[in-house]
């Protein structure tokens, strides 16, 4: 663990698993309640010295991080794909998201800005001055997930640093190695205690940090339950919190089957759909389903299952068997209450082969609940209507994709599409890193993408002068 400046070792460890075959690859200290006090006054402590610095600094000091990664990127990668069973080429493609949002953050420091109010349009205030200026929030605490252990740790703690806060993290301890090797880099450049990592469980490392009145601020990405346990919990903090998501893909009569297909393959399988902003639900006009089902079938059956430090796999395992059988269950469920299984429902181990089902209806619990797993239902509907109808029922509403060359009802899917994102003609897993990033509903609350993040990490101080 990393705690003001310092790796610190425990005698009590948390044992790291490889997925793909179960073995042990590490242990991490088990950090607690008083490890968790300890480096929320430590960042407290560092905030005096981030809000002096100068903007020009911190930004060179995000820029030498990115280029330490960079020359890292191998040992990142392998990390990565050990740590949480990622096929090796997404966790390159990880990598290099990092790098970019890193050298986002770095640009984004420099361009924080405060403005001028107009007093003299309110009466009493002809002659003031007024300006605002944006300063530091204070210590975040940042809360992250398994499924991309590299990318969405940076995604908090850079715009945090890039706006002068402090950081206290605690990443998944189910693939939290990639996120010490972060920190252990960061720890270079940085003074001690901006930067701040404990592993441990969140019943006692999470809740500190929820709890903890010296924390400002909570950025959480995880499941709609402990977001919400976050809410009741956090008191007077600003949150961020991006949680579920169960994304449709809507193809249309008239949308290039080809490129859908391509999509929907892309959509629901990226990282054996431990995605949030996965395809979970395949809305398919009925005049063009049995196209797309032969289509899509034929390039599912495809995919290479395999060791996910091979180049040429495709899909590798969920983050443990615990994950598999649970996605085997809803399979077996949707199966029983009248779903067509097309191709996969196979399990070996943490493996769970990519499924196709049809015959699937809106009731069923695999596109009711967030399917985290590679399952693609295909559920057909008559028309536009319909299909949104479809896509709006559920208590989700993270990204929605829809297929269409109709640049009218394109529009009006924009308009009627309940989601933070409307993609069209695109998956719904497309995120660009400075894209304003998150969902409505029971989805979550709030913005992350670089710059709308630190404008979320800041405080907005009014300044009025009365020249004398």
């Amino acid at each position: 663990m990393l705690i003001n400046g310092k790796l610190m070792e425990k005698p009590e460890k948390i044992e790291i698993f490889n997925p793909s075959n179960n073995n042990i690859i590490d242990t991490i200290p088990l950090g607690n309640r008083q490890d968790t006090k300890k480096a929320i006054k430590a960042a407290n402590i560092a905030l005096k010295t981030m809000k002096n610095l100068p903007s020009r600094q911190i930004s060179e000091k995000l820029y030498e991080i990115s280029e330490d990664i960079k020359k890292n990127s191998k040992i990142f990668a392998k990390l990565i794909t050990l740590d949480c069973g990622k096929p090796i080429k997404e966790s390159k493609e990880e990598v290099k998201r990092s790098i970019q949002t890193i050298i986002l953050s770095a640009e984004e420091s420099k361009r924080i800005y405060g403005e001028t109010i107009p007093l003299d349009a309110c009466f009493g205030g002809e002659n003031l001055v007024g300006f605002t200026s944006k300063v530091p929030l204070g210590v975040i605490g940042a809360i992250t997930p398994f499924n991309y252990p590299l990318n969405l740790v940076i995604h908090k703690i850079m715009p945090a640093i890039a706006a002068k806060n402090t950081v206290v993290l605690k990443p998944s301890i189910q693939a939290p190695l990639a996120a010490l090797k972060l920190a252990e880099i960061m720890n270079i450049y940085l003074d001690p205690g901006v930067i701040n990592v404990i592993t441990g469980f969140g019943n006692e490392v999470g809740d500190e940090i929820v709890k903890n009145n010296d924390v400002a601020k909570i950025s959480f990405t995880g499941s709609v339950n402990t977001g919400l346990n976050i809410s009741k919990n956090a008191g007077m903090k600003k949150l961020t919190l991006e949680l579920g998501g169960n994304d449709p893909l809507i193809v249309l009569d008239d949308a290039n089957i080809d490129e859908a297909v391509d999509a929907a393959l892309r959509g629901s399988y990226l990282y054996s759909g431990q995605v949030c902003i996965g395809v979970k639900r395949i809305i398919l006009d009925k005049r063009i389903s049995n196209e797309f089902k032969d289509k899509f079938v034929n390039a599912t059956v495809k995919l290479k299952v395999g060791d996910p430090i091979n180049l040429d796999t495709d899909i590798g395992p969920l983050i443990n068997e615990k994950a598999a059988i649970t996605i085997e269950k809803k399979v077996n469920h949707a199966l029983k209450d009248g779903a067509e299984l097309l191709c996969g429902g196979k399990r070996e181990g943490a493996y769970y082969y990519p499924t196709v089902l049809e015959n699937v209806n809106t009731n069923m619990e695999i596109v009711q609940e967030e399917t985290f797993g590679p399952v693609a239902p295909l559920i057909n509907v008559n028309g536009f209507e319909e299909a949104i109808e479809v896509a709006n029922n559920t208590k989700y509403g993270l990204q929605a994709s829809i297929f269409t060359n109709d640049i009218n009802k394109a529009l009006k899917a924009t308009k009627l599409l309940e989601a933070g994102s409307i993609i069209i003609n695109k998956q719904s897993t497309y995120r660009a890193d400075n894209m304003p990033f998150g969902g409505c509903k029971m989805s979550g609350l709030g913005k992350e993408g670089i710059k709308y993040a630190i404008e979320d990490m800041t405080k907005t101080k009014l300044v009025i002068f009365n020249p004398i």
